[in-house]
């Protein structure tokens, strides 16, 4: 399984405080059965700039994977983008896409999106190879309409989910509804540390598995794998 949106890299942001929480994290994904893990810190362009960031973020990898154990997930860079108007003109967007690939994990604001927004989203898709991921959207998929949703999905952007909306008893009849809907291709746990926001993705995928079977979870993750080794070819 992947985790495709995490905090795990130490002192990048607001999630792991130091090795010895990244460790643990990386420790716990591995326990329910991730065997890759996309590190996604948060990117701010008001905040930092590209290089700037690549750097730390470097420098963060390389101190966690010196400190590897072999039981632990396999480790890919990326970043969660916080989007802004005009993000499609910033340079150097492509070099934040995941590792070895042209995919964009990019946080969208918890509001409903103006026309501009969705405009500069569709023309993001696809230009230089890019292909755009929104970030949980779980959190705001009640404050678009359908329409919006069904534009992004036909101009080839994917989704990305929480964990938490498969494991909260709330959320998740609605998780597995547009899930199965296709409005759902990724899932993260979106881990911060190991107290309030901890990993948890092994909860969502065991009730995937129960719902719709092993063969689901198979072709979920057949399907990871193919975005991240074929990204030219990213149509949901």
């Amino acid at each position: 399984m992947i985790d495709w949106h995490n905090h795990v890299l130490p002192k990048m942001d607001d999630g792991s405080r130091n090795m010895a929480e990244s460790i643990a994290m990386m420790q716990a994904q591995a326990a329910q059965g991730v065997t890759m893990v996309i590190a996604t810190p948060h990117f701010y362009a008001n905040d930092e700039s590209v290089d700037s960031f690549l750097e730390r973020r470097s420098r963060s990898a390389q101190a966690l994977c010196e400190q590897r154990q072999d039981a632990m997930p396999a480790l890919r860079l990326g970043a969660e983008v916080r989007y802004y108007p005009g993000i499609s003109r910033m340079k150097n967007l492509s070099a934040l896409c995941i590792e070895n690939s042209h995919l964009l994990l990019l946080e969208m604001p918890m509001s409903r999106w103006t026309e501009s927004m969705v405009r500069e989203l569709i023309e993001m898709s696809g230009r230089n190879g890019i292909c755009l991921v929104l970030a949980h959207i779980d959190r705001y998929f009640s404050l678009q309409s359908k329409e919006t949703w069904s534009r992004l999905l036909d101009n080839g952007i994917l989704m990305q989910s929480n964990a938490s909306f498969f494991s909260t008893m709330i959320t998740r009849h609605k998780a597995l509804t547009l899930l199965k809907e296709g409005y759902i291709h990724l899932l993260g746990s979106d881990c911060h540390n190991m107290t309030s926001r901890p990993p948890q993705i092994g909860k969502a995928f065991d009730l995937i598995q129960k719902r719709f079977g092993a063969d689901y979870i198979r072709q979920m993750n057949e399907y990871g794998h193919s975005l991240l080794n074929h990204t030219n070819n990213h149509q949901p």
